[in-house]
C-alpha cells in the first residue's frame, strides 16, 4: 500500500507492457514462429508485438526484414494509444557487443534514440533503460558504446537510482531468505544491539543514527547494518563495483558459508557482521577481490587477515586472552577495516576507529579490547604486514607496510652487528649513576679486582640467569681471584640478565630501523612513511633501553651462609628509577644488604671476640670481606663511625706505644681527617678503655707547656703577644698558673707582650712553670713586600730567605697526625719541597732510656744524626 498512497491511486492501473532483456534476446534465431507466434528478429519487433500484438508487428513487418530501426513517426504507430505504456530494457550492453560486427548495434542505437524521444512527447508512455553502474571488463568498442548510450539517455531522461541502502536490504532480505519481514526471535537480539549503540553513543560514527538504531538494525536484519551501508559509502565509486548483483553474489556466499558454520558448530554469530565475511573462503575471497577490481589483494588477504593457518590476525586470535580468542576479535577487526577502507582502492576510504567499534561491538564485549586488538594488528608495533594507519584512520592496501619492510630486514641483520650493539646498550643503562665501581662482561676471576670497595660486575647477556652453569660461575668467581682465594667476596653484586630473547630481538630491531633510515630514498618510501620511519627509530632506541632494564632484573650477592642468593627486582622500568645502578642500590639498601652508614654500636654489637683491640683496617675489610656484615657503600663511613665512637665515648681510637697506648683518644672531639686507617692503628671498646684509664692514670699534674703565636716572624720594635697551653700527662688541657717569659733579645712581661728588638735575627722565647718549660723562636727582619715587576710574592705564613719560603714552629704531638694528615700525605710528588728535623727530648726522664735508643736507631736508618 506504500507506493500506491505515495502515487495517490487506490490500485494498481492496467497498462501495455514490454520488457527487453539484452543478454536473452537473439537476432539471428529471433523469437517465435514456432511457438504459435510470429517471429520477432529485432528488439523493435519484440517490444512492438508485446505491447500491441501482431497488429502493432505488421506496422514493423518491412523494418524486421531489412533489420532497419523504425523512425519517430513510425514508433508513435504501434505505441497503444487508449492504455498506458510501460517499456523496460535492461542488459543492453550484452546485446551490443554480440551485434556489433553485424551492424545491427548502430541500428540498435538508433531505435533506442528514436524510441526515448517519442517516449518524452506522449503521455502515459514510460520508458525504463538499466544501464550498469560500473564497467566491467569492457573492451575499448564496448566503453565507447556505453559512453554513447549513457549519453544519449541522459540527455533524453530522468537517471532514477533504483535501489538505495534501505531498499537493498529489502532486495537481499528478499532474495536470500525464504521469510519475509523479521522473524519474532530476532526482536530480542535486535533491541540488544540497539540498546548497546545507545550506550556507547559517544564512540561510534556521528552519522549513524542512534536515536534511531533499532529500527536500522530491524531494516537490514540478519545483517548488521554496516554491512549493507559499507558498500554504499565506500564502495560505490570503485568503476568495477555493481551496486545489486555484485552485492548480491557476495552475500549469498556469505549467508552460505555463515549456515555451513554454524550448522557445523564452529561459529554462531548473532548477527552477520562485517568482520564475519569469510574471507578465508577461495570462492568468496574471489567474488570481494572481482568487485573490487584488484586480484592482487590475495596476499594482502592471507597474510594478514585469514585464509592460512599462520594468518597474522588469525594466529593473535590463537595467542589471545579467552574472551578476545572467543570473539575472534583480531581476525572480526581486520576483517572490518579491509572491507570499510575497500582494500586501499580508493585511498580515501579509510576505516576510522569509530566505524570499527560500530561494527564489531555487540553485547557482551569489552570495547576496550577493539583498541588492545588494533595495537596488536596495526603499525607501529602490530602484526599486519599490509594495515597501515594515520591518526586513528586504518586501511589495507597492497603495499607493504613499514612492518613487512623491518621483517625483511630484521631477517638480513648481520648476527655480529647484533651481539656488539647489543653489549654497547647495557652499557649505556648501566653507564648512567654513579656510586659505585662498574666491571662489564668478565669472563675471569682475575679481571675483578680484590679490593675492599663496593663493585657491581654486569654479566654478559651470553650468561643468563635461567642456565644454572651462570651461577655456578658467578659464584666461583665470588670466592677466587685468579689462583688465589678472593678476601673481598662480600664487595661483589652481580647483575645477571633474565630471559635475554626479547633484548636481543628489540637490539635487532634497532639495527634494522637504522639501516633501513639509511635507505629511505632507495626503498621508495612515500611522505607518510617517511615520517613513521623516524619515529620507529625513536621508539626502537627507548624500546632497546626498556629491555635493558627488563631483562637485567636479577641480582645476585654473597648471602650469611656464604652461598650465592639471587634477587629478583621484579617488573622494572626506566622510571623505577634514576639510573639502573641507583634502583639495584635502593634495592639493596631496602634489603640491608648495603649500607651507607655504619653507627659505633654496631662495632661493638659485632666485635671479634678474639680481639682486644681490633685495627682500623681490619674493620674497613671486614665490611666487605664478611657476608655477615653489610656491604658499605664508601669505605670511608668506617671513619665517621669511629669519630662519633670516640666523641660518645663509645670507643677509644688507639695507638700502640710499648704497653700504653699512644694515641689515645676517648670521650674527646676528633676529626675524620685525623682518623688513620691503618694495621697500626686500633679502635678498643669504653670498657676497655676505662680499664686503661684505671691502669694509667695518676692525679693530673702539668707535663708539657704550649707557646702559642699567631706569627713565626716581626718586624722590628713591633709589639703583640704569645700565650701558653699546658698539657697534663694524659695530654689533656690543664690549667696553668704563673708563668715566667723570658727573651733573648726585645722585651717580654709577665702578660706575654712580646716587643721585638731594633735588630734582625732569631730570638728565642722561653715560657716556664716551674720546672716545665717550653720554647719557641721569633723572626726578626724586614718584611719583603711585593712591588710590581718583582718575581716572587709574599708568603702570609712563611719567610722568604734564598728566594726560598720557610715554615718554622714546635708542633705538639696532639697535632702529630693532623700534620701529616693536612701537610705530608700529599706532597710525596711535590718537586722543590724540603724537610728539615729538629727532634728533641726536653725531659728524659719522662722516656726510658730503651725508647731513647730505639729512636736513635730509627733516626739513624733515616740518615739523621744525634747532636
Amino acid at each position: 500500500m506504500t507506493i500506491l498512497n505515495r502515487a495517490e491511486i487506490d490500485t494498481v492501473p492496467n497498462a501495455a507492457i514490454a520488457i527487453f532483456d539484452g543478454k536473452e534476446f537473439d537476432s539471428l534465431s529471433g523469437r517465435g514462429g514456432d511457438d504459435g507466434t510470429p517471429l520477432r528478429k529485432t528488439p523493435w519487433g519484440e517490444i512492438a508485438f508485446q505491447l500491441g500484438g501482431e497488429k502493432a508487428l505488421k506496422i514493423l513487418k518491412e523494418h524486421e526484414e531489412k533489420l532497419t530501426a523504425p523512425s519517430g513517426d513510425v514508433i508513435r504507430k504501434f505505441l497503444p494509444k487508449d492504455t498506458p505504456s510501460l517499456i523496460l530494457m535492461d542488459e543492453l550492453m550484452n546485446y551490443v557487443t554480440r551485434t556489433r560486427k553485424s551492424g545491427l548495434a548502430d541500428q540498435f542505437y538508433a531505435f533506442l534514440h528514436n524510441l526515448s524521444e517519442a517516449a518524452r512527447g506522449m503521455d502515459r508512455v514510460v520508458l525504463v533503460v538499466s544501464v550498469p553502474a560500473s564497467e566491467l571488463e569492457m573492451t575499448p568498442s564496448d566503453q565507447e558504446d556505453y559512453d554513447r548510450i549513457k549519453k544519449l539517455l541522459d540527455r533524453v531522461g530522468k537517471p532514477v537510482q533504483i535501489s538505495h541502502e534501505k531498499e537493498t536490504a529489502e532486495i537481499i532480505r528478499r532474495r536470500l531468505f525464504e521469510w519475509e519481514g523479521v522473524p519474532n526471535e530476532a526482536n530480542k537480539i535486535i533491541q540488544e544491539y540497539a540498546d548497546w549503540v545507545v550506550e556507547h553513543r559517544q564512540q561510534v560514527p556521528s552519522w549513524f543514527p542512534v536515536d534511531r538504531a533499532r529500527e536500522e538494525f530491524k531494516a537490514s536484519y540478519p545483517f548488521h547494518p554496516l554491512v549493507i551501508s559499507v558498500f554504499e559509502r565506500k564502495w560505490r565509486a570503485l568503476p568495477r563495483f555493481q551496486q545489486t548483483r555484485g552485492v548480491l553474489r557476495m552475500l549469498a556466499l556469505w549467508v552460505s558459508q555463515a549456515y555451513r558454520e554454524g550448522y557445523l558448530g564452529k561459529h554462531k554469530d548473532i548477527l552477520i557482521g562485517i568482520g564475519s565475511a569469510p574471507l578465508d573462503e577461495s570462492l568468496f575471497r574471489a567474488a570481494v577481490f572481482e568487485q573490487l577490481g584488484e586480484s592482487r589483494l590475495e596476499a594482502a588477504v592471507t597474510t594478514d587477515i585469514c585464509g592460512k593457518s599462520d594468518s597474522n590476525a588469525t594466529r593473535l586470535d590463537a595467542e589471545a586472552t579467552e574472551p578476545i580468542r572467543k570473539a575472534r576479535l583480531h581476525r572480526k577487526v581486520a576483517t572490518t577495516i579491509f572491507f570499510e577502507s575497500n582494500g586501499g582502492q580508493a585511498r580515501t576510504a579509510e576505516a576510522t576507529l569509530s566505524e570499527i567499534r560500530l561494527a564489531v561491538g555487540e553485547p557482551d564485549l569489552d570495547i576496550g579490547n577493539i583498541e588492545t586488538v588494533l595495537e596488536a594488528l596495526a603499525p607501529p608495533n602490530g602484526a599486519c604486514f599490509y594495515l597501515d594507519v594515520s591518526k586513528n584512520r586504518y586501511w589495507f592496501s597492497m603495499k607493504p607496510n613499514l612492518s613487512k619492510v623491518l621483517a625483511d630486514r630484521k631477517a638480513s641483520v648481520d648476527p655480529k652487528k647484533i651481539d656488539e650493539r647489543l653489549l654497547e646498550e647495557i652499557r649505556k643503562v648501566f653507564t648512567v649513576g654513579g656510586g659505585i665501581e662498574r666491571i662489564y662482561f668478565p669472563t675471569k676471576s682475575g679481571q675483578i679486582p680484590d679490593s675492599a670497595q663496593l663493585k657491581l660486575i654486569i654479566i654478559s647477556p651470553g650468561y643468563p640467569a635461567t642456565d644454572s652453569r651462570t651461577l655456578e660461575c658467578i659464584d666461583k668467581m665470588t670466592k677466587e681471584s685468579g689462583s688465589s682465594a678472593r678476601t673481598f667476596k662480600n664487595a661483589l653484586i652481580w647483575a645477571v640478565a633474565d630471559d635475554i630473547n626479547q633484548l636481543k630481538d628489540d637490539t635487532k630491531k634497532v639495527l634494522a630501523w637504522e639501516e633501513i633510515k639509511g635507505e629511505k630514498d632507495e626503498l621508495g618510501l612515500d611522505d607518510t612513511q617517511k615520517k613513521q620511519l623516524d619515529e620507529h627509530v625513536g621508539k626502537a632506541a627507548r624500546d632497546v633501553k626498556e629491555s635493558v632494564w627488563r631483562t637485567y632484573k636479577k641480582i645476585a650477592v654473597l648471602g650469611k651462609d656464604n652461598t650465592l642468593r639471587v634477587i629478583d627486582l621484579g617488573l622494572v622500568h626506566s622510571s623505577s628509577a634514576d639510573s639502573m645502578v641507583r634502583l639495584i642500590l635502593d634495592r639493596l639498601r631496602n634489603d640491608g644488604d648495603i649500607t651507607d652508614d655504619v653507627s659505633p654500636n654496631f662495632l661493638i654489637r659485632n666485635w671479634p671476640p678474639a680481639f682486644k683491640e681490633w685495627s682500623t683496617r681490619s674493620v674497613q675489610n671486614v665490611f666487605y670481606a664478611s657476608p655477615l656484615f653489610p656491604r658499605l657503600t664508601h669505605p670511608e663511613r668506617v671513619k665517621d663511625a669511629i669519630v662519633r665512637g670516640v666523641t660518645n665515648g663509645v670507643l677509644a681510637y688507639v695507638g700502640k706505644a710499648g704497653t700504653k697506648y699512644d694515641p689515645f683518644l676517648y670521650k674527646t672531639s676528633v676529626s675524620p681527617l685525623e682518623i688513620e686507617i691503618s694495621d697500626d692503628i686500633f679502635i678498643i671498646t669504653s670498657q676497655e678503655a676505662e680499664e686503661y684509664l684505671v691502669r694509667t692514670r695518676k692525679p693530673a699534674c702539668l707535663t708539657t707547656l704550649e707557646i702559642v703565636s699567631h706569627q713565626g716572624e716581626c718586624k722590628p720594635n713591633e709589639s703583640f703577644t704569645f700565650s701558653v697551653k699546658g698539657y697534663d700527662q694524659y695530654d689533656q688541657p690543664i690549667d696553668v698558673e704563673a708563668i715566667v717569659w723570658e727573651v733573648n733579645g726585645g722585651e717580654i712581661d709577665d702578660l706575654g707582650n712580646f716587643t721585638s728588638p731594633g735588630a734582625a735575627g732569631v730570638y728565642q722565647i722561653s715560657a716556664h712553670s716551674g720546672k716545665i718549660c717550653a720554647n719557641t723562636t721569633i723572626s726578626v727582619r724586614e718584611i719583603h713586600t711585593q712591588i710590581p715587576g718583582e718575581e716572587f710574592p709574599i708568603a702570609e705564613h712563611g719567610t722568604y730567605a734564598d728566594e726560598q719560603v720557610i715554615w718554622q714552629g714546635e708542633l705538639t704531638k696532639q697535632k702529630w697526625m693532623s700534620f701529616f694528615t693536612k701537610i705530608l700525605k700529599d706532597i710525596e710528588n711535590d718537586k722543590g719541597i724540603r724537610i728539615h728535623i729538629n727532634f728533641s727530648i726536653t725531659d728524659n726522664k719522662a722516656i726510658s732510656q730503651d725508647r731513647i735508643r730505639e729512636i736513635e736507631a730509627a733516626m739513624r736508618e733515616f740518615g739523621m744524626d744525634k747532636k
